[in-house]
């Protein structure tokens, strides 16, 4: 579906992005982490054309991106920030209605998959006369998710989506956006930096540092065979509460199983004493 062939990314003498490579197959989440300053976002930035390569190739669906025009490519990927990127001048009816008015969709239709977005959402319907000022934070970018499925994009690249978001609401959000029918159908390529939603969301990690990628794969392989020292160290510290979440003890997840330890079998499993 999606295929990147050794992109280079320079800004100046600083080589942001250096001969990554990458493929993400249909229906897939692929997350590109890493620590700030990685090259992460400028990667995924050159999917719909945003940055321009200096060297490499995107390819969606076999076609070079470099080939369509960018108007027509963005129309055609859903695309959610940090920040919801909504238009503040614009109510939020407005907002999610852009890119389907470009495509010269008629009213009804709009109204029609807004109302159904609303609903997965959990989106109160009144909220589309607002403007987004008036909104929540986890509103706002529920909204925005909301606008970048308007138009059922086959691919979606979300840019640090949550990481605006208090930790209660960053969760509540990530949940749904797991449970959400809407993204099983869809490719997505999710910037974060955060290890434990990397590891909770994605079929495929592309871990950098430095504009580089150090590891492709699975988070399985990525936490139990790690390509390198800087894979190994950067999942160090929360290497314990990712092998807990990988684990699954018949229907009884790790989870409910160190709810059920006492508080001496509990101390002795973080001292690595007992095994899970």
């Amino acid at each position: 579906m999606i295929k990147a062939t050794e992109l280079v990314k320079r800004f100046g003498s600083t080589t942001a992005v250096n001969k990554v490579s990458f493929e993400v197959s249909e229906g897939e989440n692929m997350i590109l982490l890493g620590p700030s300053g990685c090259g992460k976002t400028t990667t995924l930035r050159m999917i719909n054309q945003l940055e321009t390569p200096d060297a490499g190739q995107v390819y969606i669906n076999r076609v070079d991106v470099a080939e369509q025009q960018p108007e027509q490519l963005r129309r055609s990927i859903g695309y959610v920030l940090q920040h919801h990127g909504l238009f503040p001048h614009y109510t939020v009816a407005e907002n999610v209605a852009i890119v389907p008015r470009l495509l010269k969709w008629d009213t009804q239709r709009i109204v029609e998959r807004s109302a159904a977005l609303f609903e997965k959402l959990d989106l109160d319907p009144g909220l589309q006369k607002q403007y987004p000022k008036a909104l929540s934070g986890g509103q706002q970018q529920r909204v925005g998710l909301a606008r970048a499925l308007m138009t059922n994009p086959p691919v979606l690249l979300m840019d640090e989506p949550f990481g605006a978001l208090d930790n209660l609401t960053r969760i509540r959000i990530r949940k749904d956006f797991m449970q959400l029918d809407e993204l099983r159908q869809l490719t997505i390529v999710m910037v974060t930096h955060d290890i434990q939603e990397a590891f909770e969301m994605a079929d495929k990690i592309c871990l950098m540092d430095k504009g580089v990628v150090m590891q492709f794969g699975t988070p399985e392989e990525l936490l139990h065979h790690p390509a390198n020292d800087f894979v190994t160290d950067f999942l160090k510290d929360q290497r314990l509460l990712l092998e807990l979440k990988s684990l699954h003890m018949g229907e009884q997840t790790a989870w409910e199983k160190m709810e059920s330890l006492n508080s001496t079998d509990l101390q002795q499993l973080i001292k690595g004493e007992r095994k899970p």
